[in-house]
C-alpha cells in the first residue's frame, strides 16, 4: 500500500429517477487533481452515486490508500455496514429482497479490495467545496445525454 493518501470526492445527478443521469469524481494524489465525469441516457440517482467510486478508484495505478467523501447514503452506508450481509446472503437483503445494482455493487467491491478505503459521508449542499463541485459536474455531465 501507498502511504500517501489519495482522496476522493463522488457524486452523482439523475434528471428524473430513472432517467439521464450523470456522475463525477475528483481524484487528489501526489499535489495533483484530476476531474472524472460520466453518465448514461437512461439510469437511477443510485447507479450514478456508485459509478464515480467505481471509476475513480478504477483508475488508480497502484493499491492506494484512499479516503472516499461521498454525500449519499446509499454508497457510504452499502460499503461500510450493509455488503458484507448482502454477499453472505447471496445479493439479498436482511429482507431477503434481492439488492438494487448488483453489478455495480460487486464491481465496487472487487475495486475497493485493491485499495485501503476509508468511506466518509459528508453533508450534501452544505458549503463542502468539493463536493459542491462535484455536483456542478454530475449535474453538467447530465446535458450529454438529453435526448
Amino acid at each position: 500500500m501507498d502511504h500517501i493518501v489519495v482522496e476522493i470526492f463522488t457524486d452523482g445527478a439523475c434528471s428524473g429517477n430513472p432517467g439521464p443521469g450523470g456522475w463525477a469524481a475528483i481524484i487528489r494524489k501526489n499535489g495533483t487533481e484530476e476531474e472524472l465525469t460520466g453518465g448514461e441516457p437512461a439510469t437511477t440517482n443510485q447507479r450514478m452515486e456508485l459509478m464515480p467510486a467505481i471509476v475513480a478508484l478504477s483508475s488508480l495505478n497502484s493499491p492506494s490508500k484512499v479516503r472516499l467523501y461521498s454525500d449519499s447514503q446509499y454508497l457510504i452506508k452499502g460499503m461500510n455496514e450493509w455488503i458484507e450481509g448482502w454477499k453472505s446472503r447471496g445479493w439479498r437483503k436482511s429482507n431477503n429482497k434481492p439488492v438494487e445494482n448488483p453489478d455495480l455493487w460487486k464491481r465496487l467491491d472487487a475495486i475497493a479490495a485493491r485499495h485501503q478505503v476509508e468511506w466518509i459521508k459528508v453533508k450534501g449542499h452544505d458549503n463542502h467545496p468539493e463536493n459542491e463541485r462535484v455536483d456542478r459536474l454530475a449535474v453538467q455531465a447530465i446535458e450529454r445525454f438529453r435526448n
